[in-house]
């Protein structure tokens, strides 16, 4: 199964209709995987290939996606929010954010591993998630 389909069958699960519009914004995130877009860049690039769709259609979906767990929405204090497509991921992975230029870059690994069975062990408290992003300059504007 595609990731395409598995996020038609989560979005059919909620009782959420895959109309063309929602199928272009999907197509459009799944095409730019990575990249972190807000809602005005996703509209930009549906906007070339279905020309007559709206922009409150294109907020209406990512809320839609965002409420069934399909993205995520990212605050990287840059005035909007971004999505990325949730992977399955036990957790939120890491991001580096320029302050100069908005550039996003994904960390990989799980930083935090060993914190977070402190804190749990410390507070007895179970973490089911955390986000974390650092906040400086990308090679480029340094």
């Amino acid at each position: 199964m595609t990731e395409f389909d598995n996020l038609m069958e989560k979005l059919k699960d909620k009782g959420f209709k895959l109309t063309p519009q929602r199928r272009c914004v999907i197509d459009t995130i799944l095409e730019n995987e990575g990249k972190h877009l807000s809602t005005e860049e996703i509209y930009d690039l549906v906007k070339k290939k279905y020309p007559e769709i709206g922009l409150a259609t294109v907020y209406r979906t990512m809320q839609i996606l965002g409420e069934v767990g399909l993205v995520y929405k990212h605050n990287f204090d840059d005035g909007r929010s971004r999505y990325e497509v949730t992977n399955n991921e036990d957790h939120q992975h890491h991001h580096l954010v320029c302050i100069n230029c908005g550039k996003v870059i994904e960390v990989e690994e799980d930083l935090l591993d060993r914190l977070e069975s402190q804190v749990e062990s410390k507070y007895g408290f179970t973490i089911t998630n955390h986000n974390v992003k650092f906040l400086g300059y990308c090679e480029k504007c340094k």
